[in-house]
């Protein structure tokens, strides 16, 4: 690894790469509310957000999760549901629920004070390399690497690097060549320079090469490969499946609800009654039905359906058929179900697709 970093930096003016870089930010960086002070707490927030989700997306987010739990211990005391709520819309809950986890070993462990060295942050639950090293190096000004897919971008065209970036072990150049390059005086702004770089100017298709502050030491750009790089490897492509839902009316109109387990994909959100669907004899509605009273022990009666509703996972794609149906007042609800009227609904987390659900259900109704 050591040999194939020196490789890589022999011949390159780390010193002026750095001040050209760096002077870019401080002319160019976009007003974003997280980088209005160096709380570590905030810019771990906004660095957990901005996993697997796009800035314009996470800044209203943002500013709705500070001013929700604007501290460690506010977090670390709040209500599962409360925070799942604040969360909602920005999927990939596990996010969040790792961070509430690890907010609340902080609050415990670290009297609410957000550690500050590599070996104790990356402890935390949903603490990864990048995460350690963005925290660190904004927050605290300590020079650790902060290598995400905007990074290794970014390097691999510098660098000239063709490497799979979706290997392990790809990565793990990258991080040896950022403590390599990395100012010492102001790692802070280097790191966020080279996550704006490839946010704004060395974006994944057609960069902006002409408008690069770094264009004369890119490597890739003089011999004209830029667009070839980085390499990296296809996913394999999400399953699909076929899924059925009822929104369940009682005779007072409110509708029916039931929280997922507390464990795997999208737990402890809230959802409508829903189920697998296979192709057969019995349609996609009768089979819902069938699947509510065995396991439910309650009858519904399934009436027309009022929409269709794809959500694309990484690994899955749901392609949900939604009914609209009639149920009973007096059924048994388990512990996980419950009646709830329009007012009601809003205080419950859902997942996107299930927001689209509810949505597409009082639209029928107009």
């Amino acid at each position: 690894m050591k040999q194939n970093v020196e490789h890589l930096l022999e011949q390159f003016p780390i010193s002026e790469f750095q001040n050209d870089l760096i002077h870019w930010f401080e002319r160019e960086q976009r007003d974003l509310p997280w980088r209005k002070d160096k709380d570590p707490y905030k810019v771990w927030v906004s660095e957990i957000m901005l996993q697997q989700t796009r800035v314009d997306t996470v800044i209203p987010y943002f500013n709705r999760f500070i001013s929700k739990f604007p501290t460690i211990d506010s977090l670390a005391d709040a209500e599962e549901d409360d925070v799942l709520k604040a969360w909602e819309g920005l999927g990939y809950y596990s996010r969040v629920r790792n961070l509430q986890s690890a907010v609340k070993e902080v609050k415990e462990k670290y009297n609410g004070i957000v550690p500050n060295s590599a070996s104790e942050i990356s402890k935390l639950k949903g603490v990864g390399p990048y995460t350690t090293g963005a925290i660190l190096s904004i927050a605290y000004g300590i020079p650790e690497p902060a290598v995400d897919g905007n990074v290794m971008r970014v390097l691999s065209r510098i660098l000239s690097v063709w490497e799979d970036i979706a290997k392990p072990k790809t990565r793990h150049i990258f991080e040896d060549v950022v403590r390599v390059i990395i100012s010492k005086e102001n790692p802070s702004y280097f790191n966020q320079a080279l996550m704006e770089l490839g946010a704004l100017i060395c974006t994944p298709t057609s960069p902006s090469c002409l408008l690069c502050p770094v264009q004369e030491h890119c490597r890739a750009f003089r011999e004209g490969c830029q667009n070839e790089l980085p390499i990296k490897s296809k996913k394999k492509a999400p399953r699909a499946i076929s899924m059925a839902a009822v929104v369940l009316q009682n005779n007072q109109g409110e509708v029916l609800i039931q929280k997922r387990p507390s464990t795997g994909l999208l737990a402890n959100l809230w959802e409508f009654p829903n189920a697998e669907v296979h192709e057969g004899i019995f349609s996609a509605k009768e089979q819902l039905a069938e699947k509510i009273l065995l396991e439910d022990g309650y009858e519904v009666k399934m009436k027309e359906q009022f929409s269709t509703i794809q959500h694309i996972f990484s690994h899955l794609i749901w392609n949900i058929s939604v009914f609209k149906g009639e149920v009973s007042s007096n059924i048994v609800l388990k512990e996980n179900m419950r009646f709830v009227d329009k007012e009601e609904i809003k205080m419950f987390a859902f997942p996107v697709s299930h927001q689209k659900i509810y949505k597409d259900f009082l639209e029928s109704h107009t």
